[in-house]
């Protein structure tokens, strides 16, 4: 196998093997293993006409010392069960997802990118229903798939500020919708966003709060944050998926004597930070240096040296050091598979 590292893009990369669990009779499967990227669904599965599909994003890291870590997958499996939940989907059990994602990482092993590369093993957890329905009512029954594929940065630029546009004409989702689910259906509501947002020559689009338009609620599929006077400020909103990195950065942010805020952040308060930027399980922290307002016209700069600012450097080297194993992980989020 020939991939450079140090090059690849956040896309799929063909692996050797999947696991696969079934839901039948109110109960789940045993563990089936396939080399098939394919699956085979009814034409009337739940999935494919109302959108009862929910998936998990997390990463697998090889360290300086050849090991193998997982970063705070507990969370990921809650996560999960809280989206199952919003969409009337089975729970897992969390040892069932352990066992699926450590099986698939040891199934793909040659795949985990070596240290200092910038590269990491990209998990995607999935469970979609599968039984036909043509009514709409929740189906009943269900497929639970785990896929893995070796992925460098999110953003192409890495850890370097990025361009961010801020779209008024599209919302991710609703404020009592399933913003706060991760299914595909929000990712689907961004396009729209994104596309205007890379046309101008963004990185990606700026979300504001989709009933009155007044706050900032995500960066694509990110979650935001800004820093002023010490402080690690956060969006509070009912319509955004609640990121475990940015979990991991608020305890990180109140270890270093910081004051965390975790409320709403009126789009007007960009001016007043001294850092903004974009985080997440894909984007880890992303810096960014300027956001437009595309209808406005209304422009925010930061990084003004071209460089991420000296608390998000601090934060992006103590989360990833803690994620290698360079750093010692006091708060127990890192667990060595193998």
């Amino acid at each position: 196998m020939e991939l450079n590292w140090r090059s690849l893009p956040f896309a799929y990369h063909k692996t050797k093997y999947n696991v696969r669990y079934y839901y039948r009779n109110n109960k789940w499967s045993e563990m089936e293993i396939s080399d098939s990227e394919y699956l085979t669904i009814h034409i009337a599965a739940t999935a494919l006409h109302y959108s009862q599909q929910i998936f998990e994003g997390l990463k697998a890291y090889r360290g300086v010392d050849n090991k193998v870590r997982l970063f705070r997958w507990q969370d990921n499996a809650e996560r999960l069960n809280h989206s199952a939940k919003g969409l009337f989907m089975p729970e897992l059990p969390k040892e069932l997802f352990y066992e699926a994602i450590k099986k698939v990482i040891e199934l793909n092993i040659e795949y985990v990118p070596p240290a200092n590369t910038g590269a990491t093993l990209y998990i995607r957890p999935l469970m979609i229903g599968i039984g036909p329905q043509v009514g709409i009512k929740p189906s009943a029954e269900y497929m639970f798939i785990v896929f893995v594929t070796p992925v460098g940065p999110y953003f192409k630029e890495g850890f370097k500020p990025v361009k961010i546009a801020i779209v008024r004409d599209s919302d991710r989702a609703a404020p009592l919708g399933t913003g706060t689910f991760k299914t595909g259906g929000n990712y689907a509501s961004s396009l729209r966003g994104l596309n205007r947002a890379n046309l101008e020559g963004f990185s990606s689009a700026m979300y504001l709060d989709p009933k009155e338009k007044k706050y900032i609620d995500e960066i694509g599929a990110a979650n935001f944050f800004g820093i002023k006077n010490n402080t690690y400020i956060t969006p509070k909103s009912t319509s955004i998926l609640d990121s475990i990195t940015n979990r991991s950065l608020m305890k990180l942010a109140e270890d270093m004597n910081m004051k965390v805020e975790r409320r709403p952040v009126p789009v007007e308060e960009l001016e007043t930070f001294e850092e903004v930027g974009a985080c997440g399980t894909a984007a880890v922290i992303t810096p960014i240096g300027y956001i437009k307002d595309l209808d406005t016209g209304k422009e925010y700069f930061f990084c003004k040296d071209g460089k991420p600012g000296p608390i998000s450097e601090k934060l992006y080297k103590t989360l990833t050091g803690i994620q290698f194993g360079e750093l010692e992980d006091k708060f127990g989020w890192t667990e060595v598979i193998c």
